[in-house]
C-alpha cells in the first residue's frame, strides 16, 4: 500500500476547561433522551438529513483507516416489505427454536416477538454491512483489520447523529441476516451485514419501557 502524507493538525480545537465540561455536559444531556422505539411514522425525512448523518458515521476510525463499511439506505415500500418478511421469518426461528430460555426471559420485559412492523412503518432502513475485504485505486485486494470494531464504531457515531438530527432508530439484529445480502444485492463472500437501522419520526402514541442505565461506578474502572 501507498503511503499516506502527513499534514499538520489544522482542525482540532483547544477550549477552556469550563467550555469543555460545558459542551460535554450538554451533549450528555441530548444524548440521554435517546430512546429505542418501535412505532414511527410514515413521515418521509429529507435524504440530505440522512447524508449528512452518514458523512458523520463515514468518519469514524477504522483500523488502518480501510473504512470497513457500507451502508444500503432502503425507501423502497417492496424492497422493505421484502425485508420485514425475511426478517419475520428468521425471528420465527430464533423465538421458537433457537433462542435459549434465559435469553427470552431477559427479553420479555421489553415485550419484543417476532413480529416486526417498524420495518415496513419507518421512512428509512439503513443496512450496515462490514466488509471483509476491499479493492484500491489500482485494483488490488486488501484484508481489512478490526473490520467489526470499526464498523461498530461507525454505527454508534450515526445513531448519535441521527438523534441529534431529530430522528429515532432501533437497531435490529435478526439472526442470521445473511438475506439482507440478496435482496439488497451486496457481496456474500465480501460483506457481512453488521446490523439493520430502523430511523425515522416516532409515532406520536409510541410507548418505551421504563428503564435505566447503570450509574457510572459500574461501568467505569480507573486505575
Amino acid at each position: 500500500m501507498d503511503e499516506y502524507p502527513f499534514v499538520p493538525l489544522l482542525d482540532y480545537r483547544a477550549y477552556p476547561e469550563d467550555e469543555m465540561m460545558r459542551r460535554a455536559r450538554e451533549f450528555h444531556a441530548d444524548l440521554k433522551r435517546r430512546r429505542t422505539v418501535r412505532q414511527f411514522l410514515s413521515r418521509p425525512v429529507p435524504r440530505a438529513i440522512i447524508d449528512n448523518c452518514l458523512s458523520v458515521a463515514a468518519t469514524a476510525p477504522s483500523g488502518a483507516n480501510l473504512q470497513p463499511w457500507h451502508f444500503v439506505v432502503v425507501s423502497d415500500p417492496e424492497t422493505k416489505r421484502r425485508i420485514r418478511e425475511a426478517a419475520e421469518e428468521e425471528e420465527r426461528h430464533f423465538y421458537r427454536h433457537r433462542a435459549p430460555q434465559e435469553w427470552l426471559d431477559a427479553l420479555a420485559p421489553l415485550g419484543t416477538d417476532e413480529n416486526k412492523p417498524f420495518l415496513e412503518q419507518a421512512p428509512y432502513l439503513i443496512a450496515i454491512f462490514a466488509q471483509k475485504y476491499g479493492r484500491l485505486a489500482d485494483g488490488r485486494r486488501v484484508k481489512h483489520y478490526y473490520p467489526t470494531e470499526s464498523v461498530g464504531l461507525a454505527t454508534g457515531m450515526l445513531i448519535a447523529a441521527l438523534h441529534i438530527a431529530g430522528l429515532a432508530t432501533l437497531t435490529h439484529t435478526p439472526s442470521p441476516m445473511k438475506f439482507l445480502n440478496e435482496i439488497l444485492g451486496r457481496p456474500k463472500t465480501a460483506e457481512r451485514p453488521f446490523l439493520l437501522l430502523v430511523v425515522g419520526y416516532p409515532d406520536e402514541n409510541a410507548m418505551v419501557p421504563d428503564i435505566g442505565r447503570k450509574p457510572l461506578n459500574e461501568v467505569v474502572s480507573y486505575v
